[in-house]
């Protein structure tokens, strides 16, 4: 690690909270025709919309620590092409809360500081460890939003077409990181972010 990734971090910070984001790939939801929603029906889909920009603002944070201290440059690069796709995911879920006449979570700020310090200390491990904790972050986030294509109101298509999308990316990320030789974390490690997910989900729908 170098004064230049210190730079590097401190701008995607800046940039990932201050900032709206942008997306190269079109806007899953340009296409998908939502019904009607009822008040309480909104309410749910923004809450959970507002949990997923959280996740991504959690993920940019997680890529930037663990790029950051990763001693592998080929691993830095593949870290920080899934952090771009992750700010597409950013932007996409930014939009859908402002179609839904919803704000982003007030607590932004402490979801990436504690979320860059996790992933500083997985890239000071070791590129196998660094890799396990990314495979194992990303398939957590893959169960957790197909638990929210469950949830959403069936008639909110767009809200689902931009969580179906993020699925299928947040499956590849972690299959990029199996085929690179992840490790297979702990079971306590994997329980601890289990849980600390379930913190921030829980807290982020509301606040």
């Amino acid at each position: 690690m170098n004064i230049d990734d210190l730079i590097v971090g401190f701008d995607r910070a800046l940039r990932t909270l201050a900032s709206a984001s942008t997306s190269v790939r079109p806007y899953p939801a340009e296409q998908a025709e939502s019904a009607d929603l009822g008040e309480d029906e909104m309410a749910h889909a923004a809450g959970l919309m507002r949990v997923n920009h959280s996740g991504e603002i959690c993920a940019q944070a997680l890529y930037s620590g663990q790029a950051m201290t990763a001693s592998n440059p080929v691993l830095k690069g593949e870290l920080d092409q899934a952090a771009r796709e992750e700010t597409e995911h950013l932007a996409w879920t930014e939009r859908r809360l402002e179609e839904l006449g919803a704000r982003t979570s007030l607590l932004n700020p402490l979801w990436y500081a504690g979320s860059f310090a996790m992933g500083a200390i997985a890239g000071l491990a070791g590129d196998r460890w660094n890799l396990g904790f990314l495979s194992e972050t990303e398939r957590q986030v893959e169960q957790h939003l197909g638990g929210h294509l469950d949830t959403l109101p069936q008639g909110d298509a767009r809200s689902r077409a931009i969580v179906s999308q993020m699925r299928t990316d947040e499956g590849r990320h972690a299959q990029m990181a199996e085929d690179r030789g992840a490790a297979r974390l702990p079971l306590p490690i994997r329980a601890v972010m289990r849980m600390t997910a379930k913190v921030m989900t829980t807290t982020a729908y509301r606040v």
